[in-house]
């Protein structure tokens, strides 16, 4: 059995009692479809494991004294000493959940370098002035990320038009390299038919000279209020049919379908991120117990380290994988010490 991975994620919910079934496109969600059942069941485990569980108990610092660590409460006298400790304490994002970065100047004094923390998997911010009528349109499309002609990122997946920028998995995949760039001169390049390109072109082609509407044949792969938009921006009329345009309407009306050009502002906040990129770096942890190769006794693992996946799970399952690499290699060291 793949002891980190996917399949062990799965196998080690169920055994937890949260059941879980996979969608067609591959989403994972639990059997009960509600959040609340999940956090009772680990709720449960812990209890059942004999865990001792400290609500509302904030840690203000953390120092090493004869090499042990030991947390610092909020009443000076209260120090508590600690074997080792696995610090689990996110990054920046959702900060309404409790992740406020506060821990990460203490890791920097420890000794760690901090990668500035930044939004990611947050919505961009862009010039949506000519895109005003999408508000709320939900389409999948590709996306190609540029800093003057440098390519940074390119990615396919289902956006959303928003009055400030895009939002949806497709668009979000590519925040961190925007937040990581405030000030740049970013554009995005979007095609809004990767998957049906051809067949619209086989269509268009079957249909030339014929009185069919334009836009019609458009709204075949298209949301229905995206073709009147593209005929505007190609300064083809949105009335026009197949007797009116000349090939060269057409491939002009084929560039804004497939290299809609954006420009990027910036991100959403932390508030509205999913993740957040920076913190310390993975090359100052060992992979396999994620031990602090600067600080004896510390473990670090989830989103406290500087790793950002896309959308669709697998900044969860880093979490979960390098939770269960910190707790094993925790529990290694005390039993060889």
């Amino acid at each position: 059995m793949d002891l980190c991975g996917h399949a062990d994620t799965i196998w080690r919910l169920h055994d937890l009692g949260i059941l879980t079934y996979a969608t067609e496109d591959g989403w994972c969600y639990p059997v009960s479809n509600a959040a609340a059942t999940v956090q009772e069941s680990l709720a449960a485990a812990l209890e059942v494991a004999g865990v001792q569980v400290h609500l509302q108990t904030k840690v203000h610092d953390i120092r090493i004294e004869g090499g042990r660590p030991v947390l610092c409460m909020a009443a000076p006298q209260d120090r508590r000493p600690m074997d080792r400790v696995v610090l689990a304490t996110g990054g920046k994002a959702y900060p309404a959940l409790g992740a406020t970065g506060e821990l990460f100047p203490v890791l920097a004094r420890l000794g760690h370098h901090i990668e500035p923390l930044r939004p990611a998997l947050a919505p961009l911010l862009a010039d949506m002035r000519a895109l005003n009528a999408l508000q709320g349109v939900r389409l999948d499309a590709g996306l190609e990320l540029r800093e003057g002609e440098r390519l940074l990122g390119e990615t396919i997946g289902n956006i959303m038009f928003t009055q400030t920028g895009l939002s949806g998995p497709g668009a979000m995949d590519l925040s961190h390299l925007v937040s990581a760039r405030p000030g740049s001169d970013l554009r995005l390049t979007l095609n809004l038919a990767p998957w049906a390109h051809d067949e619209l072109l086989e269509l268009l082609a079957a249909k030339r000279g014929t009185s069919w509407p334009l836009r019609v044949l458009l709204g075949a792969v298209l949301p229905a209020k995206v073709p009147v938009v593209l005929l505007s921006m190609a300064d083809i009329s949105t009335e026009a049919r197949m007797t009116d345009v000349s090939q060269v309407d057409l491939e002009r009306l084929d560039r804004t379908l497939t290299a809609l050009p954006l420009r990027v502002t910036g991100t959403r906040g932390f508030q509205q991120a999913q993740v957040s990129a920076g913190g310390v770096s993975v090359s100052e942890v060992d992979p396999t117990t994620m031990a602090s190769l600067r600080v004896p006794g510390l473990h670090l693992a989830g989103e406290v380290l500087d790793v950002v996946g896309p959308c669709g799970g697998y900044n969860l399952q880093f979490a979960f994988t390098t939770g269960m690499l910190a707790g094993r290699g925790a529990a290694a060291e005390g039993q060889s010490g």
